[in-house]
């Protein structure tokens, strides 16, 4: 079954060229298996990477980016559907209604704040949709440690380990949202 998979990465140009070899892989695997990509609408960085690369193995692509990054010309105008909002509140807020499924690539403090709202939304119960973390080479290691110490400190609960599948591998990834049976409308609509 096809689903729409949101895609959360950086925009800087300035990473390490093996990040981009993971998003190339991830659009390569979304386009490939039929699924749609939701990301924040640049041409620029890890983004336009997974872009293009969605682009090439033949996916759909939703971009959302907001009108001032628009008008900074960062935009990949080549989407399918590109949806310019009025700022980053209502980016993340399309993004997460167009989305079946949310997978975190590296990225800087945005892509933190994105994975932060929706493992948040996951812990009140608002959504059930699959959170995937790929942690390439390690990325993610010191921030996972940080998650493990606010179980140990008791900010958070043990259960919230449950909430979000962490994987190294772009075809872990991709095999967590093909085994999710979410109805992601319910999820969404409550």
């Amino acid at each position: 079954m096809s689903k729409t998979i949101c895609v959360f990465c950086a925009s800087s140009d300035q990473v390490d060229p093996v990040y981009f070899a993971v998003a190339r892989q991830m659009g390569h695997g979304i386009g490939c298996s039929g699924h749609r990509l939701v990301w924040g609408g640049g041409r620029v960085g890890l983004m336009g990477e997974l872009a293009r690369s969605t682009r090439a193995a033949g996916g759909h692509l939703i971009g959302v980016i907001p009108e001032s990054l628009r008008k900074a010309e960062v935009a990949y105008m080549e989407a399918d559907e590109l949806i310019v909002t009025a700022d980053m509140r209502q980016r993340k807020h399309v993004m997460d209604q167009r989305a079946d499924a949310f997978v975190v690539l590296p990225g800087g403090f945005g892509t933190l704040e994105e994975l932060s709202e929706i493992l948040v939304q996951k812990i009140l119960g608002y959504t059930d949709r699959p959170l995937v973390i790929l942690n390439s080479m390690g990325f993610y290691d010191k921030l996972l440690e940080l998650f493990e110490h606010f179980i140990v400190q008791g900010f958070a609960r043990q259960k919230h380990r449950t909430l979000y599948h962490v994987v190294s591998q772009v075809e872990e990834a991709l095999a967590v949202i093909e085994a999710s049976t979410t109805d992601c409308r319910r999820a969404r609509n409550g």
